[in-house]
């Protein structure tokens, strides 16, 4: 089959690899009908970790099932599901807990396992013809037959999913104000959740103009272009006080945003990265006793960091303004299963509809020219789908 295959740093194609096989009663095998690529995604095809070449990418996948183990008992040949990006075993005590994402038997020596991604254990990508789902019945969501909300359904792997975890972990409750910092995909629905669940005020801080308008369109957001002035202060100028809540969607790779206001023109350059600078600047723009979510990816070591420290995933945190505000931090990466459920049937019932995130819906082909486009952070490239 075909599959999109990691090569090296910057450098991806399209090639010929084994197509999957049942390994285990409880597995099935999907014919993959919409992957998507995600910003984590980057972070191997940028050389930030170490990634091996020959790797499939990929772990935002719905398809059809065409393939059923003997131990599956809620699933046959035709359905349609979507399979979070998390791996999950469904019955450790991480999972038992609602912890999916940080399943403790289905990659060992970690918590947590994934497709298609370095250190997250042995789950060929999606980002191919086709996939192999293990302990299926727990890992696949059902979905309505046919081919409606391809596009919002496909979210529900990762990014909607995330970006509501985003404003879980700030704990956002109706009526309260919240700034997000980034508005790539998981930013831009972690304001559309927010939207969903009734903030009063929602700030979206980015640099990239079409993204911004998303946000203002779709999240009913006030967009906060950080190029044109320190987004703590055009957030407190036009709430005062501070938000009640934040939630960081960039991570690790946050750019230095005076080094941005001196250079707007220029491409996006790692060197130019300040990995603590989002985490402080929502200490400053969140009120006191406020609480952070950190849905954005955080790593234990970066081969590609401007600094040493950073290089051993160590921060320049503002801990002592944190604790002298009072402010709760929530982190870590999505457990998906948690909402995706309840996503899909919002969608279902006509109440979300994330496939406004799409930007590109193209052949398996085209990926290498849009990992590259991707990578860019070209204007009005925000969420690609691929076909195979």
């Amino acid at each position: 089959m075909r599959a999109v295959v990691y090569q090296g740093p910057k450098d991806v194609a399209v090639e010929d690899v084994d197509e999957p096989e049942i390994q285990h009663p409880n597995d099935v095998v999907i014919d993959i009908t919409t992957t998507a690529i995600c910003g984590s995604d980057l972070h191997m095809y940028e050389g930030r970790t170490d990634a091996d070449p020959g790797l499939v990418f990929g772990h935002e996948n719905m398809g059809v099932v065409t393939e059923v183990g003997d131990g599956v008992s809620t699933l046959e040949e035709g359905d349609r599901v979507v399979a979070p990006f998390n791996v999950a075993c469904g019955f450790c005590r991480n999972c038992e807990n609602g912890y999916t994402g940080f399943c403790t038997n289905v990659n060992p020596g970690f918590a947590g396992g994934a497709y298609g991604y370095v250190a997250m254990g042995p789950y060929q990508g999606g980002q191919a013809e086709q996939l192999r789902i293990p302990y299926a019945d727990f890992n696949a969501l059902k979905l309505p037959e046919g081919n409606e909300h391809e596009d919002a359904f496909a979210m529900l792997a990762d990014i909607f999913p995330t970006g509501w975890h985003g404003t879980e972990l700030a704990n956002l409750k109706p009526g309260e104000s919240i700034a997000i910092y980034g508005a790539g995909p998981v930013g831009l629905m972690a304001a559309y959740s927010a939207d969903i669940k009734g903030a009063s005020e929602i700030y979206v801080v980015d640099r990239v103009e079409s993204r911004l308008d998303l946000a203002e369109e779709h999240a009913n957001a006030t967009a906060i272009n950080f190029q044109e002035g320190d987004p703590v202060d055009q957030i407190k100028d036009a709430h005062g006080g501070g938000v009640d809540k934040g939630v960081d969607a960039v991570g690790y790779q946050a750019v230095d945003p005076e080094s941005v206001r001196e250079n707007p023109d220029e491409p996006y350059d790692p060197a130019r990265e300040n990995p603590a600078v989002v985490l402080n600047q929502l200490v400053q723009t969140v009120r006191p006793t406020g609480q952070i979510g950190v849905p954005g990816l955080y790593v234990p070591s970066d081969p590609g960091a401007p600094d040493d420290m950073a290089a051993q995933g160590r921060l320049g945190i503002d801990f002592g303004k944190l604790f002298e505000k009072g402010h709760k931090f929530g982190t870590g990466q999505c457990n998906v299963k948690e909402y995706n459920r309840e996503l899909r049937d919002l969608i279902i019932e006509g109440k979300a509809d994330p496939s406004w995130v799409v930007s590109d819906r193209v052949s398996l082909d085209d990926a290498p020219e849009m990992y590259e486009r991707f990578d860019q952070r070209e204007e009005g490239v925000t969420k690609v789908v691929l076909e195979p």
